[in-house]
């Protein structure tokens, strides 16, 4: 079963999460993207966060959230994501770059038009009291 490998950035203010909207894209996902090859999880959120949302993440005081799995939106019904996630302090104006179209800070009832594995994020996050 092909599964795609994804490095996430979690980062919460006032019970919300921030997450991007893809150009040509009806659904959301939480910042951060695919691994390449011989990257750490912290370079990846590193770099994707940077090409994203232009802002530097602090990779040094990252912490691991958890490790999630789903089917991938978009894919056939064999394919998975396994999305590890990371909170970290970030350095810069958060901007949409790239192919995000836009940003917003979603709550527990935006589940609904999250991706299948931000909807298992959600859910974590709401049962640890950080999202409202």
């Amino acid at each position: 079963m092909p599964e795609i490998d994804k490095v996430a950035w979690i980062l919460i203010e006032g019970g919300r999460v921030l997450s991007t909207r893809s150009r040509g894209k009806d659904v959301w996902y939480l910042p951060g993207g695919k691994r390449e090859p011989g990257e750490s999880d912290l370079d990846t959120l590193r770099r994707e966060v940077a090409e994203e949302l232009s802002v530097a993440v602090d990779v040094a005081g990252a912490v691991h959230v958890g490790t999630f799995t789903a089917q991938a939106h978009g894919h056939g019904a064999d394919t998975t994501v396994r999305m590890t996630c990371y909170r970290a302090e970030h350095d810069g104006e958060l901007r949409p770059a790239n192919e995000i179209a836009e940003l917003a800070w979603l709550g527990y009832a935006d589940r609904h038009r999250t991706s299948p594995v931000d909807q298992i994020i959600f859910d974590h996050l709401l049962a640890a009291d950080l999202l409202r």
